[in-house]
């Protein structure tokens, strides 16, 4: 009977040996698909991007808000051509006069007149649509980068909440089978009932961990669905391309994020000059013809507005106050972006090297050392407390990783896509695979 237990107890071992096996092996490959440095922008980077990213683009590229800005630059388009128009049309005047007595003919008059853009009013509203236009333009470009940041940082917590779902399902298969080790223990007196009920709690523990990893990974395909419509998505990690080189190394008025306040001010100064232009004393010519009886009268008529009551300075000043307002914005916006630039610059480099002191640290001995513990545990070799102690810390380890990760993503999509440089970025990683693949 005791030969047949010790048995049990033996192959309960083996079993939890297995178990242990499958975590390491689980964590080793969740290791092996980040690059041993983050910093550096490898060829496998780019072919990660061409798994994934294509597709990605492509339901990207069919959302309606997306489709919208198609229709809002065609408006643009039509802005500039309707503002290239003429400013005034020809008048044309017909007037016919009869004359009650005898002795007068009736009088037939025909006049044209045409007022003159004298002061370039046409110039400067095509000047302001195109400014327009190109506002817009900026705008979209900016838009398209903070939606492509907010889809791409979903698919990024999706991952990681799926990741994460995955090792607390493990610990929870772990901890089963070691209860049911821990219970045969128990039956040949190795372990007390105090430390049956530990193994116990340990497993009602990971339950509670494991519903709440799994909650979290709901959220996760929920805010995927809810900016994609579906929930599968292909997604490749891309840790490897996060880095301060891929950003432009200074804030210029030519970043995406600052190009329209820039393009503001321009279009204040436009708006001054469209001011003065739109207020001008502009000069109508008429030519007139006239019949009277047998007499045909022809005259020529210039009429040009007397400006005397109201010769709009004070419109013209307002407009010119416009420039200084559009200039500080401007500057502001400019120093928010570079001190975002400045914390997206010195943070970056530092997370990322705490990465990779985990992984070194965590990943490459916590699996031999989670293994190692295990074995000492079955054997009698340290007690139960401090096994457990041992596999919070391990976990808690291993989850830190999994936040670091989080971080990352966060802190480079975040600033690509508040700078507007996120999807110029990925086009030109699709167009490099795209052509090492040509190679």
């Amino acid at each position: 009977m005791k030969k047949t237990m010790i048995a049990t107890v033996l192959l309960g071992y083996l079993a939890s040996n297995a178990i242990t096996s499958q975590v390491i092996a689980a964590e080793t490959e969740l290791m092996a698909k980040v690059p041993s440095n983050a910093l550096s922008t490898s060829n496998t980077g780019v072919a990660q991007f061409n798994d994934w990213l294509p597709e990605v683009m492509q339901r990207f590229n069919t959302l309606p808000e997306i489709q919208a800005q198609s229709a809002r630059r065609q408006q643009a388009k039509l802005s500039i051509l309707a503002a290239d128009k003429a400013v005034y049309n020809p008048e044309l005047g017909v007037n016919y006069q009869a004359n009650d007595t005898e002795a007068s003919d009736d009088t037939y008059t025909l006049d044209i007149s045409q007022t003159i853009d004298w002061g370039d009013k046409r110039g400067a509203a095509t000047r302001m649509a195109q400014l327009q236009s190109e506002i817009l333009l900026s705008d979209m470009t900016l838009e398209r980068s903070q939606m492509l940041a907010e889809r791409l940082q979903a698919l990024a917590s999706q991952a990681q909440a799926k990741k994460a779902l995955q090792f607390q399902q493990q610990q929870f298969e772990r901890a089963k089978a070691q209860l049911d080790i821990a219970r045969q223990r128990m039956e040949v007196g190795d372990i007390s009932a105090v430390e049956l009920q530990l193994m116990q709690l340990e497993l009602a523990n990971n339950a509670a961990d494991y519903a709440i990893a799994e909650q979290a990974s709901i959220a996760a395909d929920g805010a995927v669905l809810g900016l994609f419509g579906d929930i599968e998505l292909p997604f490749s990690d891309f840790l490897n391309a996060l880095s301060p080189q891929a950003s432009q190394p200074e804030v210029s008025p030519e970043l995406p994020a600052l190009k329209s306040a820039y393009q503001q001010v321009l279009i204040a100064k436009v708006a001054a000059k469209q001011a003065k232009a739109d207020n001008a004393a502009d000069p109508t010519i008429s030519l007139s013809a006239e019949r009277e009886g047998e007499d045909n009268k022809v005259g020529v008529g210039v009429s040009i507005p007397l400006q005397f009551r109201n010769n709009y300075s004070e419109v013209i000043a307002v407009a010119n106050e416009e420039i200084a307002i559009a200039e500080q914005t401007y500057l502001a916006k400019e120093r928010v972006l570079s001190q975002q630039q400045k914390q997206f610059s010195l943070s970056l480099p530092r997370l990322t090297q705490r990465y990779q002191d985990w992984r070194e640290l965590v990943l490459t001995s916590g699996g031999e050392a989670a293994k190692s513990l295990a074995q000492q545990w079955q054997t009698g070799d340290i007690n139960t407390s401090d096994y457990l102690q041992s596999q919070r810390q391990m976990s808690s380890s291993y989850l830190a990783g999994l936040t670091l990760e989080s971080a990352l993503y966060e802190n480079w999509l975040t600033w690509m896509g508040a700078s507007g440089q996120l999807e110029s970025y990925l086009n030109s990683q699709l167009a490099q695979a795209a052509r090492s693949q040509a190679k």
